[in-house]
């Protein structure tokens, strides 16, 4: 059973930022992601930033886990994501 997902503020506006393709592939990755949350995920160190996160492609989605909820922080390009 896939889980909901929930963008912050933050995340919305992260994904405004990105162009159509980038777009196109988080959206489908995403939608496999959900289906298995932490089979795909990888706990992060830093707990400041988020719990987990997922790789897709260049990009990194760090996201929070809540029962049946998923919470997306962030969404940025690899190199960006952790220097917040």
């Amino acid at each position: 059973m896939a889980c909901q997902l929930i963008y912050t503020k933050s995340a919305l506006k992260d994904v405004r930022k990105l162009d159509i393709v980038a777009k196109r592939k988080i959206k489908k990755k995403i939608e496999t992601y959900a289906q298995n949350p932490l089979g795909y995920a990888k706990k992060l160190t830093n707990s400041l930033l988020g719990d987990y996160r997922w790789r897709i492609g260049n990009y990194r989605m760090v996201f929070i886990l809540d029962g049946q909820k998923i919470i997306i922080l962030r969404v940025s390009h690899r190199r960006e994501i952790y220097r917040r």
